[in-house]
């Protein structure tokens, strides 16, 4: 196991908890920062050595987590208010510390300014530049992992439904690729000083993902366009996004991924394969039929 302390923040979540489990492949040391108990006993599951419970609006439970460690792997909640300032805060913490490298999951073009969950990752990487550190900088493109809550009402209902059109057309990555990306930056040195377009290959619509569920499942999938005005209030800060969505997509080069993990990029075809093997295993636990789209 390394000697190096490595924090990461957010260790129970969804994301971060890939890199947590990542970096412990490694045998790598991580403290995980975490809202509560419940992340906690998730990141100690992944592979965390310890925790803490802390905010990062909190400049005093921040300053304690950073004690002793040597690497910092950062990423903001997503859609946190105040995102922008919340980081740069956070990175003026780890420059008062004795870390001595940061690695931050940024997002693919954070330089979309009309996108607010783009634009807030920009003065934060700026932050990161101007602060002296050893850094690494990743934009990661939309994430495999967000059809994952999403699957069951897919398989059921034979829709696939997003609140943008669905001819525009998106570059995808599977987040355990970005997380190994991650843990390479911040245990070894050959990333250092490096921004990283992180994008499997492939530029598809909703159409052509239907149709690849469809291949995965053996049932008819089609794509629609969710109206954002049914999804209520919660909806109301992502409408820039949906709006620009429907004329423009996410689109990237899959070179530097692979030339970083030295091997292909996991597919969107394997990701849905597991989500139906998965699907299959919790039917068959619970003594179900297997679900069938409706015609």
């Amino acid at each position: 196991m390394t000697s190096q302390t490595i924090l990461a923040v957010g260790a129970g979540g969804q994301f971060a908890g890939l890199v947590v489990a990542a970096l412990s492949q490694r045998d790598a040391r991580v403290r995980g920062l975490v809202r509560n108990t419940e992340q906690g006993d998730e990141a100690r599951r992944l592979g965390a050595a310890e925790v803490i419970i802390g905010d990062l609006r909190d400049a005093r439970s921040i300053d304690a987590a950073l004690v002793g460690v040597d690497a910092v792997f950062y990423i903001a909640p997503a859609f946190l208010p105040e995102e922008a300032e919340i980081g740069k805060q956070f990175v003026q913490a780890v420059r008062r510390s004795r870390v001595r490298r940061i690695v931050f999951s940024s997002v693919i073009h954070p330089v979309l300014s009309e996108l607010p969950n783009h634009a807030a990752k920009a003065p934060v990487e700026a932050a990161i530049l101007d602060s002296g550190l050893e850094y690494t900088l990743l934009h990661p493109t939309l994430y495999f992992q967000n059809y994952a809550a999403a699957w069951p009402k897919i398989i059921t209902t034979g829709v696939l439904a997003e609140p943008w059109s669905s001819e525009t057309r998106f570059s995808r990555v599977d987040y355990r690729d970005v997380a190994d990306v991650a843990a390479i930056a911040l245990l070894e040195d050959r990333l250092l000083h490096g921004t990283f377009e992180l994008c499997a290959e492939g530029e598809l619509n909703r159409h052509e993902v239907a149709a690849l569920i469809a291949e995965v499942i053996g049932r008819d999938v089609r794509a629609d366009r969710l109206d954002p005005n049914t999804l209520g209030r919660d909806a109301e800060a992502l409408r820039p996004m949906f709006a620009h969505y429907d004329h423009h997509g996410l689109v990237g080069s899959s070179v530097a991924l692979q030339g970083i993990l030295g091997r292909a990029p996991r597919t969107l075809r394997a990701y849905f394969e597991e989500l139906a093997r998965k699907s299959a295993l919790e039917s068959s636990q619970r003594g179900a039929p297997p679900m069938q789209a409706v015609p």
